[in-house]
C-alpha cells in the first residue's frame, strides 16, 4: 500500500519548548488515520507543519513521495484539504458564497453547480442565503469541510472536527467522513478527543504523547490488542495478585479491590484458591478494553504478565 504522508524524525521547536520530537509516521493511501493524544501532545502542530503552515525545525516529511524540501511540494499540497483548529469561514456570507470564494482563492472556475454539488455532499444544499455566522457548530464544521474540498483534494486533514458537537452533529460528521473515504477514495487524517467515536471511523491509529509518536497500529491490530477481559473484585487485592502470579495469568490491577484478567479462568478454581488465602471473590464481570484504556496503558502503565 502506498503512503500519502510519511514523516521522518520530524521535530518542531518553539524557543526552548519542543512541540514535536522525532515524529516518524506513515499514513496509508485510502485510510482514515486517527491521531490520538492528550491536549498539548503535538497533534495540531504536526498538522500545521505537514500543511505547510509552519516549517519543521528538523527532520522531514513526504507527500505522495515528494519531500518537503523539494520545490514541487507545493503541487502536492494542492492535493490536500484541511481544517485546522476551526473552520475559516466568512461569517457574513452564505454557504455557497463561502465555497465560491474558495474557488476564486484557488484560481478555479467559480462554478455555481460545483458549489451546489459540494453543499449537497455535506448536507447543506438547503441553507440558501442564510449567513454562515448563523449556522450551528455542526453546520459550520460541515461547511468547513466543504470549503476544504473545494480544491478536489484526495487527502483531507481535520483537527478535532467533532469537538464540541452534540450527538447528532457527531453522527453527521462521522457519516460524512465515511462517505468521503469510501465513495470518493479520500484519505483522511483526523484528530479527536472523543476516542470512542474515533474507533468507529479509523482504519489506522497514531498515538501521540509529549510530541512523540509512541505507537502506530491498524484498526485490525488494535482489535486484537484490546482483548476481552474479566474484571475481578476481591476483598484482598494482594491475595489476588499472588494467586494470579502462581497461575501464570495475564492481568492488570486497576484499583485496590479490582483487577482485569485477560484469560479464561474457572470461576470455581479461582474462588477456591482465593479462599485458601482468606480472600473473598466479591464479583466477576466480563468487559472489553476500549481505545481509551489502550491509550492510557501506552501513556502511563501497562499490563503485567504473571
Amino acid at each position: 500500500m502506498n503512503n500519502v504522508l510519511e514523516t521522518k524524525n520530524l521535530s518542531k521547536k518553539y524557543h526552548s519548548s519542543l512541540a514535536l520530537s522525532n515524529i516518524t509516521m506513515s499514513v496509508p493511501q485510502g485510510s482514515i488515520y486517527g491521531l490520538v493524544g492528550l491536549n498539548g501532545a503535538g497533534k495540531t502542530t504536526l498538522m500545521r507543519v505537514i500543511c505547510g503552515l509552519q516549517e519543521p525545525s528538523s527532520g522531514s516529511y513526504e507527500l505522495y513521495g515528494v519531500k518537503n524540501s523539494d520545490r514541487s511540494i507545493y503541487k502536492m499540497r494542492k492535493r490536500m484539504g484541511a481544517v485546522i483548529e476551526k473552520p475559516a469561514l466568512y461569517a457574513n456570507m452564505s454557504a455557497e458564497a463561502n465555497i465560491r470564494a474558495q474557488f476564486d482563492m484557488l484560481g478555479l472556475p467559480n462554478d455555481k453547480n460545483a458549489a451546489s454539488e459540494l453543499l449537497e455532499l455535506v448536507g447543506l444544499l438547503g441553507t440558501g442565503s442564510k449567513k454562515a455566522g448563523k449556522f450551528s457548530l455542526g453546520m459550520k464544521q460541515r461547511l468547513g469541510i466543504a470549503v476544504a474540498l473545494a480544491g478536489y483534494p484526495d487527502f483531507l486533514v481535520l483537527d478535532e472536527p467533532i469537538n464540541g458537537l452534540d450527538p447528532e452533529g457527531i453522527v453527521e460528521i462521522r457519516e460524512l467522513l465515511l462517505k468521503l473515504n469510501k465513495e470518493k477514495g479520500i484519505t483522511v487524517l483526523i484528530s479527536s478527543h472523543i476516542l470512542s467515536e474515533l474507533s468507529l471511523l479509523a482504519t489506522h491509529y497514531g498515538f501521540v504523547n509529549k510530541g512523540r509518536i509512541i505507537k502506530e497500529i491498524s484498526a485490525q491490530e488494535l482489535e486484537q490488542a484490546v482483548r476481552k477481559c474479566m474484571i475481578a473484585e476481591v476483598s484482598d487485592i494482594k491475595a489476588l495478585t499472588m494467586v494470579l502470579e502462581k497461575m501464570n495469568v495475564t492481568y492488570e490491577i486497576i484499583s485496590d479491590s479490582k483487577a482485569k484478567i485477560f484469560e479464561k479462568l474457572s470461576v470455581t478454581l479461582l474462588s477456591e484458591k482465593l479462599s485458601a488465602k482468606g480472600c473473598e471473590l466479591l464479583g466477576l464481570t466480563e468487559a472489553d478494553e476500549s481505545l481509551e484504556s489502550f491509550f492510557l496503558d501506552l501513556v502511563g502503565g501497562g499490563v503485567r504478565n504473571g
